[in-house]
């Protein structure tokens, strides 16, 4: 597998689902099944990008603050902002998916 498709697949986790809204009822319910199944792996996607959010923040206030570079420390800053709302979603998703009762 290339780089490109393992990086992609680290950090953004749409890939592991399968569209609910295709196909006859049978395949609506089995993929919907299949997306509460592999829900499971939502939080370890939370924490990867709580974490990613973390350390540009610290290199963010490295640059901006030791370095005296705060026009540098933007390019830190802002994928670290970036990364609230992208966990804003996973979690709302894993809400829809795990917590939520069953719809279908």
């Amino acid at each position: 597998m290339a780089f490109r498709t393992l990086l992609y697949r680290y950090f953004f986790f749409g890939w592991l689902f399968q569209d609910v809204n295709r196909g006859n009822v049978i395949e609506r319910a089995a993929a919907w099944r299949h997306n509460r199944a592999q829900a499971r792996w939502l939080p370890t996607y939370m924490r990867r990008w709580l974490w990613c959010g973390v350390v540009f923040y610290g290199m963010g206030g490295f640059f901006e603050m030791l370095l005296n570079a705060p026009g540098l420390s933007v390019l830190f800053y802002v994928p670290s902002a970036l990364s609230v709302p992208v966990n804003a979603v996973i979690g709302a998703a894993w809400v829809g998916l795990k917590v939520l009762p069953a719809q279908v």
